[in-house]
């Protein structure tokens, strides 16, 4: 990105050095701005125009996090430059969770995850907008849609019956349930530490709004892979260092069952190659749970 474009943001046009960060996945250009006091770092992205509108929600959000006393990055500016769209934040030190936790004591992946879990529990204090639907109307037919396409698609999951039966057995449960903020990519690679301690929570941009419990997924499917200490830090931080009741396991694991069809339609879709990996995934934690015969998983310790 050109100097000239930097230099027409206000707020960094006198930085002292600017460094491109090339990791993640999204489509966002993502730069540390060091400024002149030489302490201060700020975090710029450049994203076309067309997605301003829902860069200025996402900006909503996080000044909404502030309101929680979430541990994340503080929203300083938005605007246009040029022909593109720019969002400045802070900056949180250090680095992402997913890379350094295993190296790590089993304490120390425990206390991060006690922290992670407190933070989630923050967002959770903030309501859906009234316009938004029911969580029950929405997940059950995504759910259905899924299902569907599940049935005529040629890949097939061992016990795919038995996985149905106990989604419909559950799925009921889901219309006592809250509709509140998402954060809905919450694992450790959108945690950062610094010094073997929690630092931070990042990238709100796939939002959603409902059941809390839905965000414990993540947990299942990616997290307890890299650090199971961690995971259950993380379910044990969230409820207050207490342990949750069987309607936490059983929506859990209600979620879980249905991310099983929603996976295998996901990944044909959009990164069919890696077909594999992801059903290595689904009977990774299809074992934890022994097909659902257990709600609470073999890790879960």
């Amino acid at each position: 990105m050109s100097k000239t474009l930097i230099n027409q943001i206000p707020l960094i046009s006198n930085c002292n050095d600017v460094i491109q960060i090339k990791k993640g996945f999204s489509s966002d250009e993502k730069y540390i701005i060091h400024m002149h006091d030489g302490n201060n770092k700020l975090l710029l992205r450049m994203f076309n125009l067309e997605v301003l509108e829902l860069k200025k929600t996402e900006y909503f959000i996080l000044e909404r996090m502030q309101d929680y006393n979430v541990t994340c990055s503080q929203p300083i500016s938005i605007g246009e430059v040029g022909n593109r769209g720019y969002m400045i934040t802070s900056y949180i030190e250090g680095k992402d969770a997913e890379d350094q936790i295993s190296r790590y004591s089993d304490h120390e992946q425990f206390n991060i995850g006690i922290d992670a879990g407190k933070e989630l529990r923050k967002m959770h204090q903030f309501a859906a907008p009234n316009h938004i639907s029911s969580w029950y109307s929405r997940k059950v037919e995504k759910h259905r849609r899924y299902i569907d396409a599940y049935l005529t698609c040629e890949v097939k999951v061992k016990n795919d019956q038995k996985i149905m039966n106990f989604i419909d057995e559950n799925i009921q449960l889901m219309k006592q349930r809250p509709n509140l903020f998402q954060h809905d990519d919450f694992h450790l690679g959108n945690i950062i530490v610094n010094n073997k301690k929690f630092a931070g929570v990042i990238d709100f941009n796939r939002y959603d709004w409902g059941d809390p419990i839905h965000e414990f997924l993540k947990i299942g499917i990616f997290s307890r892979e890299i650090s199971i200490p961690f995971s259950i830090g993380q379910i044990r931080g969230y409820f207050n260092n207490k342990e949750p009741d069987e309607e936490f396991w059983r929506l859990y694991s209600l979620y879980l069952a249905m991310c099983v069809f929603s996976t295998v339609i996901w990944t044909l879709k959009t990164i069919p190659n890696n077909l594999n990996v992801m059903l290595d995934k689904v009977y990774m934690y299809l074992e934890d749970h022994d097909y659902f015969n257990r709600l609470k998983p073999k890790w879960y310790q």
